[in-house]
Parts: structure tokens; sequence; C-alpha cells
């Protein structure tokens, strides 16, 4: 197994990583930190409620960070919090939340759906199926090295 990344991997991580400086410099001309604009995104997505477990795993945010910044959404007048069942609480927008997102993650979600609908359907396809792919494979390998990790 090799040490070093090839350059297929390199040019990998360094898309991913430009493409998230985007999101965070669109959260920025928003008026948004990216913990707050990836909770309005989610819920959003969603149609404008959704599960706090939801967010956490939606993009892999800190159970405490969702917490931290939903609070502040709260405080703000643009969320409040309702028992889904037991223990699972619901996320939703008031309607000022609901303006405010309009202005804010839904206009994230527009230019992402404007972005595939430039490019030719096989494309969008064959771009979901790879990515899809990698994070089947990926998530595999990770199970592995769980199992691997066990034993030493």
């Amino acid at each position: 197994m090799s040490t070093c990344n090839s350059a297929e991997l390199k040019r990998l991580n360094y898309l991913i990583g430009e493409t998230d400086a985007v999101y965070h410099e669109i959260s920025l001309k928003l008026g948004l930190s990216d913990s707050v604009s990836k909770i309005l995104y989610v819920i959003c997505d969603n149609g404008g409620s959704c599960l706090l477990q939801d967010i956490c795993r939606g993009f892999g945010i800190s159970k405490q960070t969702v917490n931290s910044a939903v609070r502040k959404l709260e405080r703000e007048g643009v969320v409040y919090l309702e028992y889904a069942d037991g223990k699972s609480k619901n996320v939703l927008l008031t309607d000022f939340g609901k303006q405010f997102a309009a202005k804010t993650a839904a206009h994230i979600i527009e230019m992402e759906n404007a972005v595939f609908a430039s490019w030719p359907r096989e494309d969008v396809e064959t771009y979901l199926k790879l990515t899809e792919r990698f994070l089947l494979d990926l998530k595999s390998q990770a199970e592995n090295l769980q199992e691997i990790k066990g034993k030493g």
C-alpha cells in the first residue's frame, strides 16, 4: 500500500478543498457562518423542517456545533424546536425564518440546480454515480479499518 498520494488523489483533495472554499465564500457573502449556512440548507432541502440528527449527518457537523448554531437561530427568531417523539427534536423555520432562508440557503440550492441544469443530463448522472461509488467504496474501506483497529 502506498503512503503517498497519487496525482488523482491530490487532484481530488484539491477539488474538494476548493469546493469547500466556494461554499465558505458564498456563506460569507450571505452573511452566514458556515455552520448556520449548512443548517439552513438542510432545513430548506427537507421542506422547512428536519430532525436535529439529520443536520449532524447531512454535513458531518458535530452535535455540539449544531446545538450552538440552532440556539443562536432560535434567539434570532429563525427556527424553533419541537419534539418529534420521546427524544428526537425537529428544527422548523419560523415565518421570519422562511423569508430568511429564501434569501440565503434556498439561493445556494438554486445555484447548485443551475449548475446541474447547465450540464448534459448524462454528465449529471455520471457525476452522481461516480460520487456515490466513491462514497460507498470509502465507507467499505472505513469498515475494514475498524476491523483491523479492533484486532491490534
